[in-house]
């Protein structure tokens, strides 16, 4: 067991294809087509924001990504586009999220979200899952102005927590975040879900699980 284990929040803890699936009917036949497109939008332009130096925040990106979607995906509505915005706001949580957190509480461990998001939506985002209680703190990059992969993200859990890197066991979904927390010296776990192929083999996983079941085991 680590002292502290940190989970990425979009895709890890939030399934951030929830929000157009609830209303996939009203989206139309290339609802999974717009959804991608949103995803893959939202992390490109946090990014370019960062590498640039002009840094939005998570939400403003969030709603610049969509509109590009609809844009990209002339077959999905455009009215759709404040219902989706507010199904983003409380995403689904993974179905195993509740059980793994309160094992490593269980256990003695630390538990904390550190995300691109911005403060206020991932406190909406913990609220609507029901998860607060579960944690020890929400950390944001909206105190930096910059995005990951940057150590200097990385390094608010340890700042926080006042631990080495090598204390904390970090979990995301995103091959890349897990590239970057290992390149700064946490314990990192993969949590591939689609099965996708590795990447970034001198930035390598300790552990590569598909869901985050059995976490407090490995």
């Amino acid at each position: 067991m680590h002292s502290v284990y940190v989970f990425d929040a979009y895709g890890t803890l939030f399934d951030v294809h929830a929000a157009v699936r609830r209303h996939a009917a009203e989206v139309g036949p290339d609802a999974d087509a717009l959804s991608a497109v949103w995803r893959t939008k939202q992390l490109e332009y946090s990014w370019v924001r960062s590498l640039a130096g002009r840094y939005r925040d998570f939400w403003s990106l969030t709603e610049d990504a969509l509109d590009t979607a609809l844009k990209t995906v002339p077959s999905a509505p455009s009215s759709m586009r404040e219902t989706l915005l507010d199904a983003y706001r409380e995403l689904d949580a993974y179905p195993e999220v509740i059980d793994v957190l309160t094992q490593l509480r269980e256990a003695g461990a630390q538990t904390a979200i550190l995300s691109n998001g911005s403060q206020a939506m991932l406190e909406l985002a913990v609220k609507a899952a029901r998860i607060g209680g579960l944690l020890d703190d929400i950390l944001s990059v909206d105190t930096l102005g910059a995005y990951k992969p940057l150590p200097a993200v990385y390094e608010l859990v340890t700042n926080r927590f006042r631990v080495y890197p090598e204390a904390v066991s970090f979990q995301s979904s995103n091959r890349w975040d897990i590239a970057g927390a290992t390149a700064f010296g946490f314990r990192t776990v993969w949590i591939n879900r689609g099965g996708a192929p590795d990447e970034y083999r001198d930035m390598a996983p300790a552990v590569t699980l598909s869901s985050l079941t059995g976490l407090a085991g490995v």
